[in-house]
């Protein structure tokens, strides 16, 4: 019986007393940690390494060795009131929060800490405590905080939102190789799988490449978790890594040096059919509550649809666009003295396809045509215009029409199909022997001109109204625009699609195009691609067709020849052939005789469309010799060959070959088999070269 009564010196003190503090923390179940915050190391005692069971083995003196054993909502919490502690001056903080145990089992704990700050009141050290708190709170199994509740509810969301902006597969799985999605999922690690001809291809891994040699294709009968899902069509949740080793050892022996204990694999079908498998992979061995598995099945079922929708998108995508691509030229054909660089970018704004198309056509006499154009819309109907508006372009073209002509033909052949489409179209006529090009413009963007020094300007053509407009509203009349092309430099024809951009105007669009082809390679095709890759960056929503045409070869002295076709009643082509007669004498530097040339030519072909029922198909070529000649030839299918009178002095005919007899050199007339050739000739001064400005 013990005395109370006595004093304490009268009764001794047990052996041990007074406990040591290590014992009275242990014997309460409370564990201590010191953390060193200006070098981030942490130390915590054997009892708090048994409170949060972390083995000693794991804990390398991080923070961030002890989060696998933490659920990520409490993480966050514990975060967030640990940085207000130490930005708001407090001395202490302390909290509750869930440790998952080896068993799967949660568990609540409460850590109490103290800060230390240095002279300047910067924080600097946290020294505290660690304890059980499942008696105070009670021991009701794995419960869930509402932060976590909440979490897990919104999972489902969040990654469904993520995935609404995904349109194609690889969307998809670029998705899921972003860290962002791990976050979401609430994962350490995910893997997908996709089915492709039997096999399932591993498409994605994350946060990081973890790829395990032999796992990339695998097959549905392997024993591999998502196998395993795939067949049952059901989810497989691993919650130890007993589980792991006993059922899958061939796949346990190479992760497990990656550290994951547990994981949840769920099969994706949609349609009643599997089409791949996702793996939530964790660090920590934990179980898995029916609110969790009920969670992973809605997320299944919503990554699967989403995957679907995706697969359905490519599909649809790429029939379209194989139609496109059908309907564009196979090949673009090599012409002498010309290098041709083609590109055509989809714009990917799911099935629907665009009108936009290029083409080049070879013609007589050294001479290429060059066509760009866009018809409205974004449809298998508009592809379809587009087709036949390529193929009528083309044939007017080699029928040896101008270029007014040609544009107003196939504004009338839209006009009449039944469509209520319409299309915008440049198309260029060069003769690469003198670089005399021809440019009509049916309601398009103008082309660009890039000089052989790499500088680059906008080039302003002359145009009419779009194609099928211009023949409802009877202004058939295209002008035509003639400039010269120099050896070296390139034509740049391109549809809106390449400088329109959400936000911006024409004008500016045309400025950045301008500044990247200055800057841009000099070679033809990697231009072409520089130009493609750089608007696919911006993802836009249209269509783009580019078509770049530069003359090779050095200038030419001799032996250039142009040709035009005039029908009767055609003005166009006839303002065509003296555009091109002007242009060809100004480009072989036969300036002092250009008015000549053009009248004597104008008054030859006026006779033949009035004197014969055809056409008259007019050409003008440099002669060289011992001396420069220009030569006009008109052609027409009449055999009765041309006789000169003398007009009397009230005479208001007969002066035509009088004109021509006095302006011209020399004369004449040649039977042709079909009909006749009236030439003349006209000697010209040897160009000279233009002095640069130092003299």
């Amino acid at each position: 019986m013990v005395d109370r009564g006595a004093t304490p010196a009268a009764v001794p003190p047990p052996d041990d007393w007074p406990a040591r503090p290590e014992t009275v923390l242990a014997l309460n179940r409370m564990g201590g940690f010191d953390w060193d915050l200006i070098s981030g190391r942490l130390h915590l005692d054997p009892q708090a390494l048994e409170l949060l069971e972390v083995p000693p083995e794991r804990f390398h003196g991080r923070i961030t060795d002890l989060t696998y054993r933490v659920s990520r909502p409490d993480a966050a919490r514990l975060d967030t009131m640990v940085a207000r502690a130490l930005k708001d001056g407090s001395e202490s903080y302390g909290g509750y929060y869930l440790v998952r145990c080896a068993d799967g089992s949660q568990r609540w704990t409460y850590t109490q800490g103290r800060i230390r700050r240095d002279a300047d009141g910067r924080p600097c050290r946290i020294i505290g405590v660690v304890r059980d708190a499942t008696e105070e709170l009670g021991r009701t199994g794995p419960r869930e905080t509402d932060e976590e509740r909440r979490h897990q509810t919104t999972v489902v969301e969040t990654t469904t939102a993520a995935l609404a902006h995904a349109r194609t597969v690889q969307d998809v799985i670029d998705f899921f190789r972003d860290a962002r999605a791990v976050e979401h999922l609430g994962s350490d690690l995910l893997v997908l799988g996709l089915l492709e001809s039997g096999r399932i291809h591993l498409v994605a891994e994350g946060p990081s490449e973890h790829f395990i040699p032999g796992t990339r294709y695998t097959r549905v009968d392997d024993n591999f978790p998502m196998s395993e899902v795939i067949r049952a069509l059901s989810p497989r949740f691993i919650e130890s890594p007993e589980e792991f080793s006993t059922h899958y050892p061939w796949l346990w022996e190479r992760i497990k040096d990656i550290g994951i204990c547990s994981a949840a694999y769920l099969p994706l079908v949609a349609q009643a059919r599997p089409i791949g498998a996702l793996g939530l992979l964790y660090r920590e061995a934990r179980g898995f509550t029916r609110q969790e598995r009920n969670l992973f099945i809605a997320l299944s079922s919503s990554l699967a649809q989403a995957i679907a929708r995706a697969m359905l998108f490519d599909q649809e995508h790429d029939l379209a666009e194989g139609l496109q691509q059908s309907m564009l030229p196979r090949r673009i054909p090599d012409v002498p003295g010309a290098q041709i660089a083609v590109r055509y970018r989809s714009a990917r704004m799911g099935r629907d396809i665009g009108g936009d198309w290029y083409d080049a056509i070879p013609l007589p006499g050294g001479r290429v045509g060059a066509v760009i154009g866009d018809v409205q819309g974004h449809d298998t109907h508009a592809a379809a215009v587009m087709g036949q508006l390529r193929i009528v372009l083309r044939a007017y073209a080699t029928e040896g029409h101008s270029p007014a002509t040609v544009m107003a033909r196939a504004s009338s052949f839209l006009h009449e199909l039944d469509t209520d489409r319409f299309a915008t179209c440049t198309y260029a006529e060069a003769d690469l022997t003198t670089g005399v090009v021809q440019l009509v413009r049916a309601g398009h963007v103008d082309p660009m001109l890039r000089h052989a020094d790499g500088t680059c300007r906008r080039l302003p053509v002359s145009g009419g109204l779009p194609l099928g407009l211009s023949a409802e509203f009877g202004r058939l009349d295209y002008p035509v625009t003639t400039v010269e092309l120099a050896p070296g430099e390139t034509l740049l024809m391109f549809t809106d699609g390449l400088v329109e951009q959400p936000g911006s105007d024409l004008d500016e669009g045309m400025r950045r195009l301008g500044a990247l082809v200055r800057e841009g390679p000099y070679d033809l095709h990697k231009l072409a691609d520089l130009l493609c890759g750089v608007v696919g960056e911006r993802m836009g929503e249209d269509d783009l067709a580019v078509l770049l045409l530069r003359r090779q070869g050095p200038a030419a002295r001799g032996g250039g020849r142009l040709q035009q076709h005039i029908a009767p009643a055609d003005p166009e082509a006839l303002s065509a052939g003296r555009h091109m007669i002007r242009a060809a004498v100004r480009a072989w530097g036969a300036r002092e005789r250009s008015d000549e040339i053009e009248l004597v030519a104008d008054e030859l072909v006026t006779n033949a469309l009035l004197h014969t029922d055809g056409a008259a198909v007019v050409t003008i070529r440099m002669l060289t010799g011992h001396e420069r000649r220009v030569r006009v030839e008109v052609e027409d299918k009449s055999s009765v060959l041309p006789r000169r009178r003398e007009p009397g002095e009230s005479g208001v005919s007969g002066r035509g070959l009088l004109l021509v007899d006095r302006l011209a050199d020399v004369w004449g007339v040649e039977p042709r088999g079909n009909g006749k050739c009236v030439w003349c000739e006209f000697v010209v001064p040897e160009r000279h070269p233009v002095p640069d400005e130092d003299g």
